[in-house]
Formats: C-alpha cells, sequence, structure tokens
C-alpha cells in the first residue's frame, strides 16, 4: 500500500496551534470561498461523470474527486494577479483560479462557447483572462513550460509568482529535474506543486521511485521542498502560502508535495485492478471536504445551516451551468482550422 493515512496525519499533519491561529486570522468570507470552491469542484466532477456515464462527453476525462483541498487550498493562497498551471486532472485549479463553470461545462461536453471553443475538452480547460494558463494531455509537458513563463515574469521584473501543478507520475520524467534546475539555477518565481495522489496510471508510486516523497529531490536542485498533509485544505494553504512569501522574495523556486488521494481511477477506462476497495473505502474516512466543515463546525466559525447553504448553492450552480451548457451550439466545421497555430 502506498503511503498510509497514519503517516500523513501524524507526520504531515498541521500543527494544532498553527490550525487555531489560522482560522483566528482567516476571514469568514475567505473560509466559505474554500468551502464552496471544494465542493463546486466535488459536484462538477460528479455531474461530468454522469454526463460521460450518458454518452455526452467525448474522449475520456480524470477526475480528482477525493483531492479538492489541493488545488483550492494552494490557489487560495495566491494574489489574484498570479498565475498557474496545471495538468490533466485540473479541473478543481479552474475552478479555484475563478473560471466560469457555464463555460467549462460548455468545453468539458464540446460546445463552441466553451472556453476553448469545445476544441480542448476535459484535459485543456484554459481562461488565459484570468490567469489560468491551462494544461496539457502529456505527462510533466506543464513543467517546462512553466519554467519558460517564470523566465518571462523575471524579464519583465514582475512580482507576480507562478503556481506550477503536476502529478507524482510526472516526477519521474525528464521534464521535472529539467525544469526544477534551470528554475533553481535562475531563481525563477514558479512553486512546484505535486498532487500527489499515490498512482501514476496504476502504478503506486513506491514502486518507481526510491526516495520516500517527491519533496525529497528538492534538495539536488538546492531549492526548499516540503510533504504536506494534501486533505487538509488549511495545511496545503499554510504551506504554500510560505512557499509564495519565499518565492515572490526573490529567493527562487519553492517545490510543495501535497500528500493526497483519488476515489475514483485514473480515467474512466481504469477499471481500478491494481488498488483494493478497503484501501480506497480507508481513505474515504478522511474526505478532505468533511474534514474541512468538521473543523469550521468545531471553531464555530461557520454554523450548519450555513454550511447546508453554501453546499445547496454550488450543487445547484452546477447542475445549472450543465443545463444551460448543454443547449449551447456546437462547433462549426467551417472555421476548424482558426485555432491552429501549425500547418
Amino acid at each position: 500500500m502506498p503511503t498510509s493515512i497514519s503517516e500523513v496525519q501524524c507526520e504531515f499533519c498541521l500543527d494544532e496551534k498553527v490550525k487555531r491561529q489560522l482560522l483566528k486570522s482567516l476571514p469568514r468570507e475567505k473560509l466559505s470561498w474554500m468551502l464552496e470552491k471544494m465542493y463546486l469542484t466535488r459536484y462538477f466532477e460528479e455531474n461530468a461523470e454522469a454526463l460521460y456515464i450518458r454518452g455526452l462527453v467525448h474522449g475520456t476525462m480524470h477526475l480528482s474527486i477525493g483531492m479538492e483541498a489541493s488545488p483550492v487550498g494552494s490557489i487560495a493562497a495566491i494574489r489574484e494577479d498570479d498565475l498557474i498551471i496545471h495538468h490533466h486532472r485540473g479541473h478543481g485549479h479552474t475552478i479555484a483560479k475563478g473560471a466560469d463553470i457555464t463555460l467549462m461545462m460548455a468545453e468539458f461536453i464540446g460546445k463552441d462557447p466553451g472556453y476553448c471553443r469545445g476544441r480542448g475538452g476535459s484535459m485543456h480547460i484554459a481562461d488565459v483572462a484570468g490567469g489560468n494558463l491551462g494544461a496539457t494531455g502529456i505527462v510533466g509537458a506543464g513543467l517546462p513550460t512553466a519554467v519558460g513563463i517564470a523566465l518571462a515574469l523575471k524579464m519583465r521584473k514582475s512580482d507576480r509568482v507562478l503556481l506550477c501543478f503536476f502529478g507524482d507520475g510526472a516526477n519521474n520524467e525528464g521534464e521535472f529535474h529539467e525544469a526544477l534546475n534551470l528554475a533553481s539555477v535562475w531563481d525563477l518565481p514558479v512553486v512546484f506543486i505535486c498532487d500527489n495522489n499515490q498512482y501514476g496510471m496504476s502504478m503506486a508510486i513506491e514502486k518507481v521511485m526510491k526516495v520516500h516523497h517527491v519533496a525529497d529531490r528538492a534538495a539536488s536542485y538546492n531549492i526548499p521542498g516540503v510533504t504536506v498533509d494534501g486533505n487538509d485544505v488549511l495545511a496545503v494553504y499554510n504551506q504554500v502560502r510560505e512557499a509564495i512569501q519565499y518565492t515572490r522574495a526573490g529567493h527562487g523556486p519553492y517545490l510543495v508535495e501535497n500528500l493526497t488521494y483519488r476515489w475514483r481511477g485514473h480515467s474512466k477506462s481504469d477499471r481500478n485492478l491494481y488498488r483494493t476497495p478497503e484501501e480506497i473505502a480507508e481513505w474515504q474516512k478522511f474526505d478532505p471536504i468533511q474534514r474541512f466543515v468538521d473543523t469550521l463546525l468545531e471553531a464555530k466559525l461557520l454554523s450548519e445551516d450555513e454550511i447546508k447553504t453554501i453546499d445547496a448553492q454550488a450543487k445547484k450552480a452546477i447542475a445549472d451551468a450543465a443545463e444551460q451548457a448543454a443547449t449551447m451550439p456546437e462547433p462549426n466545421p467551417e472555421n476548424i482550422e482558426d485555432e491552429v497555430y501549425a500547418p
């Protein structure tokens, strides 16, 4: 079995004193925002899964159900004008960065008004105006792209920071090592964030690397590397906030590894034969949304009624987005070459 829940809880959990300080310092509006984005991500993906089953989605998709704390906690720590680049399991990142969920849903089901005019689909949703520079279905390909973006920010003498998200499967690609090395050499303003759900397609990460954690590899490039309980949105927020402060101050890149777990298979073609139902059920007990809800209730920062309202509004927003997107026009074959940038 990959990294155990007990290890995540004991070794990487957020210190209780730090948690209390965070809850005291964060405005209720910010906490509500974080909960709302987590609910929106969960309901978007559950709805997307239902659409796929009904045959309304072209191609495949990659769900992040159970991983919502990593994108939301990370993006909660950046400024509005900061940038992100993510990966093929990126619905949560796109939602947390403020994308229009109706346009997201339109892109997901291949409608022309979607973010990429229905041509990108689930793995390539981008919102450049909102600071979301998109993703690629190629594992690890966002890492060298992030170096180029961060270099441009530095050359422009901008104080903006880029968050570059990648999965644990990408950390054995050559692009990972090349990107971190060059970002370190040039002291670039990029925070690398590994959404470590512990399986690259159908292979447990412990079977393909000798170091115990992805963050351990940061030492090779003389940059900070930290592993976090990626199912605790406050722990993620706290560590990524520290990383951003370090990077924005001109000290160069930072690596954060968010240990989490995907409840669904790698993609819709994955039959989950490489792990047991018991393992999945054990991790589901540590649902990042329910953990955050319990924390907010225990601290008396939100009431049960307020949480139910946020939940219901998120569910309705996703349902409305899906309904509206379904009525949007299909892409027109006559302008199919308009978005092609090579002959």
